[in-house]
Formats: C-alpha cells, structure tokens, sequence
C-alpha cells in the first residue's frame, strides 16, 4: 500500500531541513543564502503590488514570504501558487527567444516552492518547482515537475547527515559483479578511476580514495538545486536533484535524476528528446540525444550520447561518442567511438583512441546466466 502522509497546508514550502541537521544558530536558508551569489536587493511587497498579484490569480500561503528586486513588475505574474519563501528578481516587460520560441519574460501558470530567481527569467507552465535556485534569464517551459531535496548529492558518490553506508551510489567499472566499483564525484578522470579500479588489494589506498571522494565535498543537508544564467528548459517531464550549469539547453527530456550537468557559455550541455539519465556526471559540451539511456554512469566533457544508446555503470572519457549500441561496466579511456547497433562492450578496460566495429562483442564472457567477471 503507498503511504501517503498528510499535512497542514500551512508548512508547504517550511522545514526543507530537520531541525536537527541545522547548525545552532543557523536557520533553514543557511545554505542557500550561501548558494544564491546573484548580488540581487530582495524587498517585501508593497500593498499595491500584492493587490495586482491577487487580481491576476496569483496565491500565496504568506504574501511577507514572497520577497521581489525594486525592478519587479507584478503584472508579468500570473495564475501561479506560492508557498514558503519565494524571492523573485527584475521582470521587465521583453521576451525572450531562443531556437525560434518566444516567450514574456515572467511567471505564469505554475506551483513554486521556495525557490530564488534572478532578473528576468521566463516561467510558464511548469506544474512544480521546488527548492531551485535559478539564474538570470533562464526559460523554463512546459516542465512537469523540477526538484530538490534535502539530501541530494547531484550524481556525486557522497553520503549526506545521517545516511548509510547503503545508499551510497557506486560505479561498477569493469566487473559486473562489483569488484572494481569505484565512487564517482564531479571532475573524476579516466586515470582516477583506473588507479581506483586496479589495485584492489591495497587496502590503504582504497580507503583513502574513499576519503579524498567524502573529503571533496561537505555532508551538510539542504543544498538547492541551481539552474544556471541562461539556460533553457523545455518541454521536460521529471528533473530532480539536478544541479545544471550556465547555457544549457534541455528539451523533450523523460527523467534526469541525480545529476550533475556541467556547462558554460564556452561549453554548452545539451540533453534531447526521450533521454533518461540517472545517478550521472555530465561535463562540459556534452551532447545526449534521441532516446538515450544511462544509469550509474559517467561523462566526460565533449563526448556524445545518441540514438538509442545504453550506459550502464561505465565511465566515458573525453571526445567520445557512443551511438545506438549497450555499454555496461565498462572503462573506456578518451577518444572512443562506437556506433553500431549490434555492438556490445561489457566488463571491459578500454585505452582509449578505439573505434568498436560491427557485430563485435567485447568483454562478455557469460558461460552462465551469472554477471560477467574479469
């Protein structure tokens, strides 16, 4: 039976963090106040702009939780549902067109959730957005749900205040079994996760990988997501503890859970129609395509993913692109390119400058219905 719990209306939007994960004298924001670096003067409404709001069918559990930039226009809002504290930078009356859509820069048709926006940003239709901090003119259209909770790690292989051991998310490279897994975290290289994976048997070093991995990042709870200056989002059915960088461009995706996506105004990311990707690192110009699916996985920037293509538990390196085809388990060093459809890699270390021909099956060795081995 599903357990659905019941709340008083009143606490939507409060409490993102249990109390006692807050640090004493911190309250709920601490961390996203850090997070939040868009220089932006939040104010209260005045009397007059609350009236306009109310007037364009807008609702809030608590109009002194809604705070707004001097350069906010309360007729760019419409028909939204605000609850717990929303801060809104400048609205001015423009739109905004990328790939030949236009749309008015404001905020329409949409349930948010304690979530920061920057200047001029385009939100319309997007049916929840919760615990997001969202950078300057981004568009986020036609999205079906867009969250963060207290726990995430965004793709990263860490453990969060009072997590166990089990959730940890581990990366099984080269052995279906597990033997080699290694933990994932933002920037890891090709050579990391080599060094990670082959020497087993010194216990030292495993464990101070280990450490280096939990070291790098903090256990703190309540992170918020963050949408980056200019990206675009469109068309979307679930995003959920996804951090995304600056110019990205997401459109027609299925699911993007866990996630890291890295992209810059020099390196954008794009993700396409149909794609699911989960518990992952994205770098730098990345481009993931036309039905895609990854889970437990890494890539690294300026590779591609398209057509169908599976990546399970393997690491991608640089300027790599895989098309059609399964990846699972696998090592695979930059430069790699494997486009056919009746080509598999499993379990398998790969140096890289490699191209994977037609009907060949590397790695496997099932005489069993067991997980392949070495």
């Amino acid at each position: 039976m599903n357990e659905i719990q019941k709340s008083p209306i009143g606490s939507l939007g409060y409490d993102f963090i249990s109390s006692k994960y807050i640090p004493k004298g911190k309250d709920e924001y601490y961390l996203r106040n850090i997070q939040n670096r868009n220089g932006i003067q939040y104010r209260k409404l005045t009397a007059y702009e609350i009236e306009v709001l109310v007037r364009n069918r807008n609702t809030s559990d608590d109009w002194n939780n809604v705070l707004v930039s001097d350069a906010f226009n309360p007729e760019l809002v419409k028909n939204c549902k605000f609850f717990g504290l929303v801060r809104i930078g400048k609205l001015e009356p423009l739109y905004l067109s990328f790939h030949d859509i236009r749309l008015t820069v404001g905020l329409y048709n949409s349930t948010i959730i304690s979530c920061d926006f920057g200047n001029n940003v385009v939100v319309d239709n997007v049916n929840y957005v919760s615990h997001y901090i969202v950078g300057n003119e981004v568009i986020l259209v036609n999205v079906n749900e867009l969250s963060t909770t207290d726990h995430s790690k965004f793709g990263n292989g860490i453990l969060k205040d009072g997590e166990s051991e089990a959730v940890r998310i581990w990366l099984e490279i080269c052995n279906e079994n597990g033997g080699r897994s290694v933990i994932p975290f933002n920037g890891m290289l090709p050579g990391d996760a080599y060094l990670w994976s082959r020497y087993r048997d010194d216990e030292v070093l495993m464990k101070k990988f280990k450490e280096f991995t939990q070291r790098e990042f903090d256990n703190k709870r309540g992170y918020y997501g963050k949408i980056g200056d200019r990206t675009v989002i469109k068309n979307s059915k679930i995003l959920k503890d996804v951090w995304i960088g600056s110019d990205a461009y997401i459109k027609g995706a299925n699911k993007l859970k866990n996630l890291t996506i890295n992209s810059s105004p020099e390196e954008k990311s794009q993700i396409g129609e149909g794609v699911e990707l989960v518990n992952g690192l994205v770098g730098f110009g990345c481009r993931v395509f036309y039905g895609v699916k990854a889970v437990r996985f890494i890539l690294a920037s300026h590779s591609q993913l398209k057509y169908g293509a599976r990546l399970i538990n393997s690491y991608l390196g640089n300027n790599s692109t895989i098309s059609c085809c399964e990846v699972l388990n696998s090592l695979i060093f930059p430069g790699h390119e494997q486009h056919h459809n009746n080509s598999f890699l499993c379990a398998a270390l790969v140096m890289g400058q490699s191209n994977m021909a037609a009907g060949a099956t590397i790695g496997s060795n099932h005489n069993s219905r067991g997980a392949d081995g070495e």
